[in-house]
């Protein structure tokens, strides 16, 4: 009895505003404990929330958090009242028991006699069902996560051990490498120690050997002046032994006298050469003083040879190191060599197997086309008979049709039969057929189109098949006699449409709105009286969209036959393709097309495909070939414009243009002149095509353009088109593949000039230059017939000019030298250098979102360049140097900053002018070499111009800055000519 008296009242019997009050005391744990999509479809049962109200709760976007949605479908429960707290206290006894308890302070309990009674008790029952069995679910759900997660904490634990492990064996290898460490320091010590004695050891060594040299000198001096004084001594011996010689003998007393007599003269002859006169004394002096002077040079000589002697024993022993490199570098090129040699016969091997596969895939096409022709000629000999078959069909008809007719006669009046008779006054012929009506082309979604496709397909596609294959010599013979195949024949279009009954397909329209449309049946009399001068101006059919009028524009349905006898065009890409004569007595003209219309398009019907081309800004030769490829029925889509059909006569009859077409392209290849006006270019020209059908088939008549200014040069010529162009792009190739690579020559390496330059377009088998064609049916393109080798290969490729800003960017390559050069270029006057900027994470998500950011400097860094930074710098009038590779330059074109590109062609030679600047930067010449031919062909796939600073254009690093300012200089006053992108 205490329980019961102390246990809460029943929620049931307390009031709306006691239930509230105490769900709102409890509204903080409601909102940060339960789920609304836990609630929502006992809410939904209870008919105290609406789809609406869910909706709102579970998807709106203000309520950023469980919480609020929570609080929102709280809200909405206040406005049910007491409905509401009830259907909310039931559902938290149901899904929520603890918080239940924790609210109302009961117990939960699932016995009928506790709810309410908002639910029927069988809803109730079967709403508990699915709550229980939903638990029961998420129970085992949570068991077989719990057994997931200990099955994670099992492998995890074992993952843990391992690494553990793996740890220690770290730590063991992390004390091994400090220790190695160590002693790879002490061995680097000890070996500068060496490296220092070894230098001392080359300096005393250097001074021995001059001590030697000058000790090798003395002694030849000394030995000399031994031989001297030896030669002295037996100067000195020889007079010693004649005076002993003569002093041992005995004079006589006569030799005494004659001795004594030449003493005397001798004397005599002394005493004269004492008295010397002044004048000898003079000469005696003069002729010492030459011998002095001879001394000195002869010493000065001395010296000279003696430093050429020097000058040539260093040059000796340099001429020998250098002939050690040569030999080495034999050797290595000799390896070079053979590697080169394998290469090409692993080359032409595979070159003779895929000739043997391009023989056989010639055989499988002869095969293909010779089934093809047999295709042609069975499909020929069906045609017959069924044009057979029809005959037999026409004149049982017409048998069929007279016995009819001469049994009705017995059974009618006489002047009704009179007029059966009149009417079937030639019994033994065929029926006569209608005659050849305007009509629009069959639309796609046609009650008939099976019947028409089925025509098109027998009628059209193999008389005019542009297969490689021709048709045989018989079904040629049957297409020029067969009233079938005639292009002329009236009887074609009657059969080919009998079917569609076309007298109720047109109707006629009034230029007056409030008249309304009057509608003419082929039976009534006034169909018969119409002249062509009372007709409408517009003649439309009944059923919807088969001519449209929309802003001028207006959409003619005819027999297109041999389209282009029918009408002439003028004009092209920039003005617009112009009807320029209508031929007389053509369907063209029975439509009313007249000079002065502009083609937007045309429909046709073609191998049982509908195809549309536009041709509003297409050229002349395009407009032709598509125009040339209509050959049944048509739609024509013509705007009148005769103000600037007029204009285009007149610039042509004043010679100021030749046609309307004018495009810009940049040439892909080496076009060498001739004869006949052929117009000589090489690779990465850009030229000016102003008539694209000149003179004849094939050829564009172009001219250079001014590199500064948007203006023709003199000089122009002819080039052939683009397919003309694709077939010469293609068989230069080949000669290139096939032409013997010798080993890259790295000394004496001189640029030359590109002959190709390979750019290819992932839009396949559609050309940007060409037709725009489309199918209504969304199948695959129409087989291109008037457009033969549509491959990838671009032999010119489209451009637009564009004129740049004060200052642009510019970007040296390769980008290993970045660390070598910007900074110095940046250093002088009117450049600076690009330095990133370190953004916010939600800053840089944008920027990159954008395209914003150019490069990243480092990862996981938000450290990066971007476009605001070099506008930043182009605003100040200065060059910005970009530190940036190839891939920022596609950014810098979509935000219209267009850099100069400069590329510094290296070779071995050259990159040895480098080497001082290369070590400091930790880099070798191989890595140098190896980056500036891994980017070179990356150039070719850029969509603008680039510059090559040739190897042999410089001699050191000072000179080639020089150079590369000039460059951008040069480059600065250019207009730049941008390629639209093919991928």
């Amino acid at each position: 009895m205490s329980d019961m008296a102390h246990e809460p009242p029943d929620f049931k019997d307390m009031g709306e505003e006691e239930l509230w009050d105490l769900i709102n005391d409890n509204r903080h744990a409601i909102s940060l404990g339960v789920r609304p999509c836990m609630l929502i479809p006992y809410l939904r049962q209870a008919r105290v929330l609406s789809d609406l109200d869910e909706d709102e709760i579970l998807t709106c976007l203000k309520f950023t958090n469980r919480s609020m949605r929570t609080s929102h479908m709280l809200d909405l429960l206040r406005i049910q009242g007491c409905n509401g707290a009830v259907a909310l206290l039931e559902g938290l006894m149901i899904h929520y028991p603890t918080l239940y308890t924790q609210v109302t302070g009961r117990k939960p309990s699932t016995e009928p006699s506790r709810f309410s009674g908002l639910i029927k008790y069988s809803e109730l029952t079967e709403y508990l069902v699915r709550a229980v069995t939903g638990m029961q679910k998420e129970l085992q759900a949570e068991r077989e996560e719990a057994a997931q997660l200990r099955s994670q904490c099992c492998s995890l634990q074992t993952e843990l051990s391992r690494v553990t492990q793996q740890l220690e064996e770290q730590k063991s290898l992390q004390a091994e490498h400090t220790r190695l460490r160590k002693s790879h320091i002490d061995m680097h010590r000890d070996l500068l120690k060496l490296k220092d004695e070894k230098c001392d050891l080359y300096v005393r060594y250097a001074a021995a050997v001059e001590e030697k040299s000058e000790v090798n000198i003395r002694c030849r001096d000394l030995n000399l002046q031994v031989y001297q004084l030896q030669c002295e001594l037996r100067k000195a011996q020889t007079e010693t032994e004649f005076q002993r010689h003569r002093s041992v003998k005995r004079a006589s007393s006569i030799e005494t006298q004659q001795l004594r007599d030449e003493i005397i003269t001798l004397r005599r002859q002394l005493q004269q050469a004492e008295n010397i006169t002044p004048a000898c004394q003079d000469i005696l002096a003069q002729d010492l003083e030459e011998a002095k002077d001879r001394r000195t040079e002869l010493a000065e000589e001395l010296r000279r040879l003696q430093d050429e002697n020097e000058a040539l024993t260093r040059e000796r022993s340099e001429l020998l190191e250098e002939k050690d490199c040569l030999a080495l570098e034999v050797q290595k090129l000799t390896l070079d060599c053979e590697m080169y040699q394998q290469k090409s016969s692993i080359f032409q091997t595979q070159f003779g197997e895929l000739q043997a596969e391009r023989d056989r895939a010639y055989l499988a096409r002869d095969e293909a086309q010779a089934q093809i022709a047999c295709s042609l000629a069975e499909k020929d000999t069906l045609r017959a008979q069924l044009v057979d078959l029809q005959e037999e069909i026409f004149t049982l008809r017409a048998h069929k049709t007279q016995r009819d007719s001469s049994q009705s006669s017995e059974r009618s009046l006489s002047w009704d039969s009179g007029r059966d008779l009149s009417c079937d006054s030639s019994p033994s012929s065929p029926l006569r057929r209608p005659r050849l009506r305007r009509m629009n082309a069959l639309p796609p979604g046609c009650a008939n189109s099976f019947e028409y496709s089925k025509y098109s397909d027998d009628g059209f596609n193999s008389a005019r098949s542009s297969l490689v294959e021709p048709p045989c010599s018989d079904s040629l013979r049957r297409r020029g006699t067969d009233p079938e195949f005639s292009d002329h024949s009236p009887e074609i279009s009657d059969d080919s449409f009998c079917m569609l009954n076309l007298e109720s397909d047109f109707e006629f329209l009034c230029k007056d709105d409030d008249e309304g449309k009057i509608s003419l049946s082929p039976d009534s009399p006034e169909t018969t009286g119409v002249s062509r001068a009372s007709a409408p101006p517009f003649l439309v059919r009944s059923r919807p969209q088969a001519v449209r009028i929309t802003s001028r524009a207006l959409t003619l349905s005819f027999q297109g036959e041999a389209l282009l006898s029918q009408l002439q065009v003028i004009g092209g890409n920039k003005t617009g393709v112009f009807v320029h004569t209508v031929s007389e007595d053509s369907p063209a003209q029975s439509m009313g097309i007249s000079p002065g219309a502009q083609i937007l398009e045309v429909k046709f019907q073609k191998e049982q495909r509908a195809l549309r081309m536009h041709l509003e800004d297409s050229t002349m030769e395009e407009a032709l070939w598509a125009l040339g490829q209509v050959n049944g029925p048509c739609s024509l889509s013509l705007r009148p414009k005769k103000d600037a059909y007029q204009s285009l006569l007149q610039q042509l009859k004043s010679h100021e243009v030749t046609s309307g077409d004018s495009f810009y392209v940049r040439v892909n290849m080496s076009l060498a002149g001739g004869g006949a006006g052929m117009l000589s270019v090489t690779c990465n020209d850009i030229l000016h095509v102003t008539d694209s059908h000149y003179g004849c088939d094939g050829y564009w008549w172009a001219s250079h353009v001014h590199s500064c200014q948007l203006m023709d040069l003199k000089g122009g010529g002819r080039v052939p088109n683009f397919y003309r162009a694709q077939r010469q792009l293609i068989r230069a190739i080949e000669d290139l593949s096939f032409q013997h690579q010798a080993p890259r020559k790295v000394e004496r390496a001189q640029v030359k000039q590109k002959a190709v330059r390979i750019v290819s377009t992932a839009r396949q088998g559609r050309n940007p230059l060409w037709v725009s064609v489309e199918e209504d049916n969304n199948t695959n393109s129409p087989s291109d017939e008037g457009t033969p080798g549509s491959v990838s290969l671009m032999p010119y490729t489209l451009v637009t000019p564009h004129y740049p800003p004060v200052c642009r960017p510019v970007l040296l390559l390769p980008t290993i030298l970045r660390g070598i050069f910007h900074k110095r270029l940046a250093e002088r006057e009117g450049y600076q250098l690009c330095e990133p900027e370190t953004l916010s994470a939600s800053e840089h998500a944008v920027r990159m979102q954008k395209g914003e950011v150019l490069e990243e400097c480092e990862p996981n860094t938000h450290c990066c360049y971007t476009v605001q930074g070099v506008e930043k710098i182009m605003k100040r009038g200065t060059h910005c140097v970009l530190p940036l590779g190839l891939d920022c330059v596609r950014r810098l074109h979509r935000a219209e900053i267009f850099p100069i590109i400069i590329f510094i062609a290296s070779t071995e030679r050259s990159a040895r002018k480098f080497k001082h600047k290369l070590r400091q930067n930790l880099i070798t010449e191989a890595q140098l070499l190896e980056c500036s031919w891994s980017e070179e062909p990356l150039l070719d796939k850029l969509p603008c111009l680039y510059r090559t600073v040739p190897p042999d254009s410089w001699s050191d690093s000072a000179a080639l800055l020089d150079n590369v300012q000039h460059i951008v200089q040069e480059e600065q006053r250019k207009i730049v000519w941008v390629e639209p992108d093919l991928w």
